[in-house]
């Protein structure tokens, strides 16, 4: 096991280099100038080049990026150059809120999904199995704002059941969670059609009823630990998407995190703000897909890492 965090680890730090320096230098080639936003559409030539000289964005890429690597590795995430902050306090104090919409979300899209596909595979072929597939195809397809604006309109607005944007309460919660989980449920739902139609088929579930074993029990005792292993895996990507990519979902509530955040940066080119989102981001993926990995062979014992 040591050696294989070791080896996960390495090459994880390996990834992580890859996404600085792809994002940092996509970041330099953007026609896109951060000193101009900092200057302000007033600001002489000469005070441009003066912020450009001191923020070091005057010199060649390889020792921007040789600069920003170096504090990268002491932990240093920069510092933003609009807000006047350290990237690194800048994301903490947002993270808790990010945190909890995800696990708010990752909870909505398994409860929904997974009950959906155990559904839809023990009824394959009727009905149930087509309406339920159905609406998994449409909540898959639903845009993230148009589904937000939605449940805004209807249970914020109409009925008055929970509020209309914000953050502190479990009411605030419940909307931007539905509405990332309504597109991740459509995921769960097939992949686990799709993986309890074909376990469901195994020589080890036919002799379980063979014995004279319940339904329920070779379904829950049998089937669905052999069937959720591929949910495993995604939800260690979730974990990544979540961190970084509900920018739609943050704006349209008002929530107070990550993505909300570097919407921001994007829209005023705040370098630094942008490249300690996306690292943040990264790092959440290889950590959900290591700690899936690691769970896996508690789940399923035949399973091992090497």
């Amino acid at each position: 096991m040591a050696a294989y965090l070791f080896r996960r680890l390495a090459q994880a730090a390996l990834i992580l280099l890859g996404v600085s320096f792809i994002t940092f230098f996509l970041l330099y080639a953007l026609p896109a100038d951060p000193v101009r936003q900092i200057a302000g559409r007033s600001a002489t030539a000469e005070t441009v080049e003066n912020i450009r000289r001191q923020l070091g964005l005057d010199q060649p890429f390889v020792v921007q990026y040789w600069r920003y690597l170096s504090g990268l590795v002491q932990g240093d995430l920069g510092r933003s150059y609009l807000q006047k902050s350290e990237v690194s306090e800048l994301i903490a104090a947002r993270l808790p809120a990010t945190l909890l919409l995800m696990a708010g979300a990752i909870l909505c899209e398994l409860v929904v999904g997974l009950t959906m596909g155990i559904i839809a595979a023990l009824r394959r072929g009727t009905a149930t199995d087509n309406a339920l597939m159905i609406t998994s195809f449409v909540g898959v397809s639903a845009p993230q704002f148009v589904v937000g604006l939605l449940l805004l309109y209807v249970f914020a607005v109409k009925l008055g059941w929970f509020p209309i944007g914000g953050y502190g309460t479990f009411a605030h919660l419940v909307l931007p969670s539905i509405t990332l989980g309504i597109l991740g449920s459509g995921w769960y739902s097939r992949m686990m059609r799709s993986s309890m139609i074909e376990v469901l088929r195994q020589d080890y579930i036919r002799t379980a009823r063979a014995k004279g074993l319940s339904r329920r029990r070779v379904i829950l005792r049998h089937a669905l630990p052999n069937a959720i292993l591929p949910i495993i895996a995604m939800i260690g990507i979730d974990i990544g998407i979540f961190m970084g990519g509900i920018v739609v979902v943050e704006s349209v509530f008002g929530w107070p995190g990550i993505g909300q955040l570097a919407w921001q940066a994007i829209q005023r080119v705040d370098i630094p703000i942008i490249m300690g989102v996306t690292l943040v981001s990264a790092c959440a993926i290889v950590l959900g897909n290591l700690l899936a990995d690691i769970v896996t062979p508690f789940i399923d014992p035949r399973i091992r890492v090497r």
